[in-house]
């Protein structure tokens, strides 16, 4: 009985965390309508928004999934980056096929979540070092793999990229009169299907109950015989994996190679998983939530640059007050806890 109501603890946790990252989003939103003009009201800005973050989406998701679990993985950046530069030389240098260049990527993601889960679970070497040395190796491998940034021309990858999914009913006039069709880009639909698998997966499976019960405390897990280190070692390697997907959906979006992509994209995904309720002690989180993280985290951004605050330090100081407001949501949680369990 009481480990049945230590889970609906967690449950309540993570849906109280969830519901605060909603409610910010939305007051955010409004706020963006109020203060920065009508033009937020516009479907198509929405869409944009998650047009340009697609990939952030799939990311935050794996990073979400390893921090459930009391881990981290800072090397999703350097994926991403190495996952672009390798895709573009063999599509552009190698006169590769679209089809050939995304099983690069998920092979690249794949053997990066091998590699790190083994690390970590059966070596017990900590996350962050692994990963440390796993974005490291990324980014030194896409310097070898090229340097000059380019621009990928291969027909059906440049087909496929300018590919736009039309919302219908969404569209809007522009000043010219003319109804614009509002749409999305295939990386959007893609991102929305792994928010809803790995949902599905946290919810509803025993893996996912798992995640839970290793980030919350591993030798309970273990006297539940739950196998804690190839839980652990899954994480790594959905997380990876998704990696390797999101990276192909930041190349579809940026059409090229570069040795400076998705630089930070690692830093975002911790941050976008905070937000969304994504607790760094584990045992707490809501892939939803971290949905809503990303759009938050999008969200500021956009109204620090309509407001003519474009230096790059406003934007980091922004995500900092937020990060700084989440952790400490999180910290009262966990004191509430703590407090809950000695009674």
């Amino acid at each position: 009985m009481s480990k049945i109501k230590d889970r609906f603890k967690d449950m309540t946790d993570t849906n109280l965390l969830l519901t605060i990252t909603i409610v910010v989003f939305f007051l955010m939103y409004i706020g963006a309508v109020i203060f920065q003009g009508k033009g937020f009201l516009k479907p198509q800005t929405f869409f944009n928004i998650l047009n340009a973050n697609a990939a952030l989406i799939i990311l935050s998701c794996g990073m979400s999934i390893v921090m459930i679990t009391g881990g981290i993985d800072i090397s999703v950046g350097g994926v991403t980056a190495l996952i672009s530069m390798s895709c573009a030389v063999y599509l552009d240098y190698k006169g590769g096929n679209v089809g050939v260049s995304l099983l690069i990527a998920l092979m690249i993601g794949v053997a990066y979540g091998l590699v790190q889960g083994f690390l970590v679970a059966y070596l017990d070497i900590q996350p962050f070092i692994v990963s440390l040395a796993g974005m490291f190796f990324a980014r030194g491998m896409t310097t070898i793999v090229n340097t000059n940034p380019f621009n990928v021309e291969n027909p059906a990858f440049v087909a496929l990229k300018e590919t736009r999914i039309v919302v219908p009913g969404m569209g809007s006039y522009n000043k010219l009169g003319k109804y614009v069709d509002a749409y999305v880009e295939i990386g959007v639909i893609v991102a929305i299907i792994v928010v809803i698998l790995m949902f599905c997966v946290l919810r509803w499976t025993k893996l996912g109950r798992s995640f839970y019960a290793v980030g919350g405390n591993k030798q309970s897990a273990l006297m539940l015989g739950i196998n804690v280190k190839r839980t652990k070692f899954l994480s790594h390697l959905i997380c990876s994996t998704l990696a390797g997907i999101g990276g192909y959906v930041y190349f579809l979006h940026v059409g090229s190679g570069a040795v400076t992509h998705a630089q930070g994209a690692e830093m975002n995904a911790i941050a976008s998983s905070i937000i969304g309720g994504t607790m760094l002690t584990g045992g707490v989180g809501n892939i939803i939530g971290t949905f809503f993280g990303v759009l938050s985290l999008s969200t500021i951004q956009n109204i620090v640059s309509s407001a003519g605050l474009d230096q790059a330090w406003w934007t980091g100081i922004t995500i900092a007050a937020m990060l700084c407001i989440f952790l400490v949501i999180q910290s009262v949680v966990m004191a509430r806890k703590k407090s809950s369990v000695k009674k």
